[in-house]
């Protein structure tokens, strides 16, 4: 299989934007109003206030097509407001997808992995 066929099973990219209620959730709607101006395209997740699936922070989604991910990315370093930020394919396979392709933008934070399908 070549790199353009290997890259095609990317069918979209996830966003994870971690903030703590008390401190930073300001900073994440901030974030969070830019993301929806600049980049309509791209598809907001709801506010979890509290650990969701395998993620043990509070946080939210965005969720963009790999044709965003030239600018979604690379923006989301420079304005990320001190918030850790996972950044991760969409293959079919979100154990995977979470944890060996992953991007971290700031703290790389603990994944409950296990819980993810295979």
């Amino acid at each position: 299989m070549d790199a353009v066929q290997e890259i095609a099973i990317i069918q979209d990219w996830h966003g994870h934007i971690y903030y703590d209620p008390q401190t930073t959730r300001e900073a994440a709607d901030s974030l969070r109003t830019q993301l929806a101006e600049l980049f309509p395209e791209a598809v907001l997740g709801r506010w979890h206030d509290t650990q969701v699936g395998p993620h043990t922070e509070p946080m939210y989604q965005v969720l963009f097509p790999v044709s965003l991910y030239p600018y979604i990315v690379p923006w989301l370093a420079l304005h990320r407001r001190g918030l850790a930020v996972l950044i991760h394919p969409n293959t079919g396979r979100q154990r995977a997808d979470h944890v060996v392709h992953a991007m971290w933008l700031g703290a790389m934070l603990p994944l409950k992995a296990d819980i993810l399908p295979e």
